[in-house]
């Protein structure tokens, strides 16, 4: 009965010309085939976890000593001096957080006006591509590039402005780095913005211009509030990236492990004081210490991250009730 519902169904598609069908009898071929590509796919997931938990545990151990002698003291903890064998989180983690969020603070506004122009302004054509290929080519810059375009061109002019301000001219510091990580994040919002902003329906926007909306009320009323969940995963992609960037704040932010009292003062991030000081550790529980602010710092991403998913998901649920 099978051989002749298949043999009636084969001369169907074959005089169709739609779809060519496999014999019954390669039915056990295509069903390995498939095991195995599920074997593949859960094999390289589990691969993943692997990965992140090796690091985890990697960090951990690397970290014990600085855990056991400093315990809950090194997060709160201002002092960091090798010679003593001191060490304290709080002056790098304070210099890690303001840099990463001042730069997204300044980034923001120019990657939600890239984003505009080129999703709904000039979606097509020469100066569009010109545009995005700028983009694209602020990402493909290495990071030691800003840091020398930073201390030949913004260090000078940072000192200008501080001299201006009666303030101590270091050039370098925490507003420095920011303005570095600023343009060196622009690109990933930038992106997903845009296409988030392509992606919105033409339906919509038809409407709103038929019941006589300007074009910016249409940005402002229906772009932005349909495409706000991607704005925002794009803007937390830029602080991750801010978080963890390392060769370009390490040549701009000064390098003191004091706890700063104005923007302009020079400090550390927990990427540059590692970098710094690593090949320098000559103790054991200053090399653990150095390890245990990598764990801080994983900790912090992660946490950000988990963070930026829930504003996602929030923002997703509130869409999808306003659209119906």
């Amino acid at each position: 009965m099978e051989r002749i519902f298949f043999k009636f169904n084969k001369e169907i598609f074959s005089k169709r010309g739609d779809l060519k069908i496999a014999p019954l009898n390669n039915t056990y071929n295509w069903n390995l085939r498939q095991r195995i590509f599920n074997i593949v796919i859960f094999s390289m997931g589990i691969f993943i976890i692997i990965i992140l938990a090796g690091i985890l545990i990697t960090l951990f151990y690397g970290s014990f000593p600085a855990l056991k002698k400093f315990g809950l003291n090194f997060f709160i903890n201002k002092e960091w001096d090798p010679v003593f064998n001191k060490f304290g989180s709080l002056p790098v983690l304070i210099g890690t957080l303001l840099t990463s969020f001042i730069a997204l603070f300044i980034s923001i506004f120019f990657s939600l006006s890239i984003s505009i122009l080129l999703g709904e302004y000039f979606k097509k054509g020469g100066f569009s591509n010109f545009i995005k290929t700028s983009v694209e080519l602020l990402a493909a810059v290495p990071s030691v590039i800003y840091g020398f375009w930073g201390l030949f061109v913004i260090v000078p002019l940072i000192r200008t402005l501080e001299i201006k301000l009666t303030l101590p001219s270091y050039g370098v510091g925490i507003f420095t780095a920011s303005l570095i990580l600023a343009i060196m994040i622009i690109p990933y919002a930038a992106s997903i913005g845009r296409e988030m902003i392509e992606l919105v329906p033409s339906d919509i926007k038809e409407a709103a211009y038929a019941l006589g909306a300007t074009r910016y009320e249409v940005i402002k009323k229906v772009i932005l509030p349909y495409s706000k969940s991607g704005i925002i995963a794009g803007v937390f992609l830029a602080l991750g990236r801010a978080l963890g960037e390392t060769m370009a704040v390490t040549m701009l932010i000064g390098n003191s492990n004091f706890i700063p009292k104005t923007i302009f003062h020079p400090c550390n991030t927990m990427a540059s004081v590692i970098a710094n000081e690593f090949t320098e550790a000559t103790t054991e529980i200053y090399t653990s210490s150095l390890i245990e602010i990598g764990l801080i710092l994983f900790f912090v991403t992660v946490i950000i991250n988990l963070i930026g998913k829930y504003i996602i998901k929030k923002f997703t649920i509130e869409t999808r009730r306003e659209n119906g």
